[in-house]
């Protein structure tokens, strides 16, 4: 029978009654086999259960334990259905409560313990609930193979969860579909809460990057009330739903073309109260049929999207232009820093009307003219990537709606370090028809 999310790993376990426990501890150490993660527990019957490792303890340990070690004890197999851990456990840092988990279960099993395998344990991991994701790095050996079953529970109880899954390389499909192997557990479904807003979905069939926390809280914080936003790469709602939410949009056009995300977002907006403000539009955004609707227009993709700038451009609304924000990889110089004492504050939208913004000298007069404002807190790389793509949407927008307009480059954000000397960052990028 499947074990249920949440439900403790159970351990194997021998009984005897409390006056032989002793002797049963002193054996089952010397034998290697005393699971010291985890404390002795109580049985209903009275008698007191060892943990222990590598599954049930074979029957030739059980006849020594009888007929030497404690002649007239009742040693019972058994398993200890929600372990408590030892206070040795509770001290250990995670990585090495692993790292003594592994060696002990390799070593029961006649294994030899190396420097080869302990250099292939994980360091880091994602936790969502009781499930851990592992990097892609890690258990890579072919001897870890050989050590099933049982093995992933070991992994699992050494760093208290119930499920275990290890990533691989993001499919190069269009649909960023992570490429996660589940290694313990009979599903993937997790959820994950940032900032007030619960988030559910299949790990094995979407991605949820951490590291995009600082851009969900910066557009959580915009003043989006009465505004439609058009979230052309939606996912499972990173950025629809912090602008439904916090930032108060009046209405959310999402385009997601991975079928998994798309269930993963309907039971999101469902869960946070917001599915009656936003619409789905499941596919190819290249061929969405919206135009002149949108205040705003997000583009999350990484490493860039601009495949999608002609359709930001074209669902911009015609009267009075509206933001993007537009999301890019850049690759940087190595020892180059932001230029400025406030590289990652948050920068306030300036409120000026569209008159406003053509008369400053700072804006671009016309499509494709040179001169627009570029925050001094940034990267060489970022300004230049900035520029550039401040060049390429004006042209887009002339080329969308027959007319010139004017752009300017409100702010550039860094979301995180990508790769080495790879940034993250996000370019709000005003656009405004010439009236």
């Amino acid at each position: 029978m499947p074990r249920e999310a949440g439900e403790p790993v159970a351990v194997d376990a021998v009984a005897t009654e409390p006056r032989f426990t002793q002797r049963y501890r002193e054996y089952l150490k010397k034998q290697k086999l005393l699971d010291r993660e985890h404390r002795v527990g109580k049985m209903p019957d009275g008698t007191l259960a060892l943990p222990v490792l590598g599954g049930p303890l074979p029957e030739r340990h059980l006849r020594e334990l009888t007929g030497r070690v404690a002649p007239g004890s009742t040693c019972v197999r058994t398993r200890l259905p929600q372990p408590e851990p030892s206070r040795r456990a509770r001290s250990c840092p995670p990585a090495q409560r692993l790292c003594l988990a592994v060696r002990r279960w390799v070593e029961a099993r006649g294994g030899t313990w190396s420097a080869e395998l302990e250099a292939d344990l994980p360091r880091s991991w994602q936790r969502h609930g009781n499930l851990l994701l592992l990097s892609e790095e890690c258990f890579q050996a072919e001897r870890w193979g050989d050590l099933e079953p049982g093995f992933w529970e070991t992994v699992a109880s050494a760093l208290g969860v119930q499920r275990l899954a290890r990533r691989g390389r993001v499919s190069p499909d269009g649909a960023r579909t992570p490429a996660v192997t589940l290694l313990l557990g009979d599903h993937g479904w997790v959820e994950h809460v940032d900032n007030g807003i619960r988030y559910e979905f299949d790990v094995t069939q979407c991605m949820f990057s951490f590291g995009n926390i600082t851009e969900k809280l910066r557009v959580a914080s915009l003043a989006c009330a009465g505004q439609v936003l058009v979230d052309l790469y939606a996912g499972i709602g990173y950025f629809t739903l912090p602008f439904l939410v916090h930032a108060g949009a009046a209405f959310v056009h999402a385009c997601e073309w991975n079928p998994h995300a798309v269930v993963a977002l309907r039971k999101n907006l469902e869960l946070n109260g917001v599915a009656d403000r936003c619409q789905i539009h499941s596919g190819d955004n290249r061929n969405l049929k919206l135009f002149n609707v949108a205040d705003r227009v997000n583009l999350g993709l990484i490493p860039s999207s601009e495949e999608g700038w002609p359709v930001a451009c074209k669902v911009l609304r015609q009267d009075t232009g509206g933001i993007l924000h537009i999301h890019q990889n850049v690759e940087c110089f190595p020892g180059t820093s932001p230029q400025g004492p406030e590289s990652q504050e948050l920068e306030s939208e300036p409120c000026c009307t569209p008159e406003q913004i053509v008369a400053s000298p700072e804006g671009n007069g016309a499509a494709g003219d040179p001169g627009s404002k570029v925050p001094s807190a940034t990267k060489p790389e970022w300004q230049r990537w900035a520029q550039a793509a401040d060049t390429r949407i004006a042209s887009l927008l002339q080329q969308v709606h027959g007319r010139p307009w004017t752009t300017q480059i409100l702010h550039i954000q860094l979301v995180k370090s990508y790769a080495p000397h790879v940034d993250h960052v996000v370019l709000d990028l005003e656009c405004r028809p010439l009236l």
